[in-house]
């Protein structure tokens, strides 16, 4: 069942209005097109967002319906084969930051859907595309065709007959026009996602990604993901940095049907069951970092980083505090963080302390939080911190 057929069926059962949202706005949220492809100050879906790569920045494109700049003229076969396999009109082929390699996975009814909305709904914007700054030889796409032909499947997604029906449709979700996989699964030797599905035990295991690491998603508690999506925040945790975005602009509007079965696939993936190594005994005797708790952070936090339930979010068992990689929590407390404003709740703010702490106070505040309160992560090293700092610098 297509994405458009799930959100009227939960809008109904609950007595709401099917005119609510048209079938190819509802995919257009669920694939979060607009944080991709409006770029900072700029018309919705002209393009121009930046996105770093190991080569050089590329930038989005205009998905408008403006015939010179954007995708009015484009058939919808056209349209098809660029979401599918990654080629665009003129036969020039698309990097894989643009998730082809997901969306291929979505039904032909939600791709006509989609681009019914962006030909019919969207309003044309004449801005021009932006040319990549990956410099020449690098620059040329030819390669792209054996990429694809090592990494990519174009398949629309098969439900598995042995799975529930929500199951299904919380996996057609994830690995299709959510791209969950995109941010939080490992990326291999040429920037493939080293997994496409469940059948990869490193598939939404956690990834460092654009300067933040998008956090394991295997195994989650349903209730925790539901509120997350919803929200912004749950009873004990909340978003930050690029996820932020992607529930203002996504995950937010997606009926509570979707969030269910997004849920309840979630939670069906084995998590990580490799042995980590203990963290070292210095945590448990960190008198700067606990000094700097008590300072800055114990008056929300509580003195035993408990926080507040659907406010401020607990330390204690918090799993981006304790990630592998500290690089998220890390960044929060040095710039601050903001959970999202949504149709159902209000943001939150918490402030930046890169100003007020040096690296070492930073660095000993992160080894204090991972090691406290039952935690049991690495200390995070001066080096890590000033890494940090050089990403908020750009």
């Amino acid at each position: 069942m297509s994405l458009r057929s799930l959100y009227l069926l939960s809008l109904l059962a609950a007595g709401g209005s099917a005119q609510a949202m048209s079938a190819g706005e509802y995919v257009a949220k669920a694939g979060d097109c607009t944080a991709c492809h409006t770029a900072p100050g700029g018309a919705e879906l002209a393009g121009g967002m930046k996105f770093p790569t190991p080569l050089g920045a590329i930038y989005a494109t205009n998905i408008t319906p403006d015939k010179l700049h954007g995708i009015g003229a484009y058939s919808f076969e056209e349209f098809d084969r660029a979401m599918r396999q990654g080629v665009a009109k003129d036969g020039h082929r698309l990097y894989p930051a643009m998730p082809y390699t997901s969306y291929a996975k979505m039904s032909a009814e939600d791709m006509r859907a989609l681009y019914d909305y962006l030909m019919n709904e969207v309003p044309a914007q004449n801005v021009a595309n932006r040319d990549s700054d990956i410099s020449w030889p690098l620059s040329m796409r030819w390669p792209l065709a054996v990429w694809n032909q090592l990494f990519h499947d174009d398949q629309p997604y098969q439900a598995d007959p042995q799975q529930s029906a929500e199951w299904n449709r919380g996996a057609y979700l994830v690995q299709g026009a959510g791209h969950c996989g995109s941010c939080h699964t490992p990326r291999g030797w040429a920037m493939q996602e080293k997994g496409l599905d469940g059948k990869a035990p490193v598939f939404l295991s956690g990834a460092e990604l654009d300067g933040w690491y998008a956090s394991n998603l295997r195994g989650l508690p349903p209730e925790e993901v539901t509120a997350l999506l919803k929200t912004g925040r749950s009873r004990h945790a909340a978003v930050a940095g690029p996820m932020s975005e992607v529930v203002t602009h996504s995950t937010q509007y997606l009926s509570d049907g979707d969030l269910n079965a997004i849920a309840v696939y979630l939670r069906s993936l084995a998590p990580e069951t490799a042995a980590k190594a203990a963290a070292p005994a210095v945590q448990a005797n960190n008198p700067g970092g606990k000094a700097t708790y008590a300072m800055y952070c114990s008056t929300c936090h509580g003195n035993k980083g408990e926080g507040t339930d659907f406010a401020i979010p607990a330390l204690a068992g918090n799993a981006t505090v304790t990630a592998d990689n500290p690089l998220t929590a890390l960044r929060v407390v040095l710039e601050g963080a903001h959970t999202p404003a949504t149709q159902h709740a209000m943001a939150f703010d918490m402030p930046a302390y890169g100003w007020a702490l040096n690296d070492r106070q930073a660095a000993d505040l992160m080894s204090y939080l991972r090691g406290s309160w039952g935690n049991q992560a690495a200390p995070v090293t001066v080096q890590q911190v000033q890494d940090a700092r050089q990403l908020q610098a750009k």
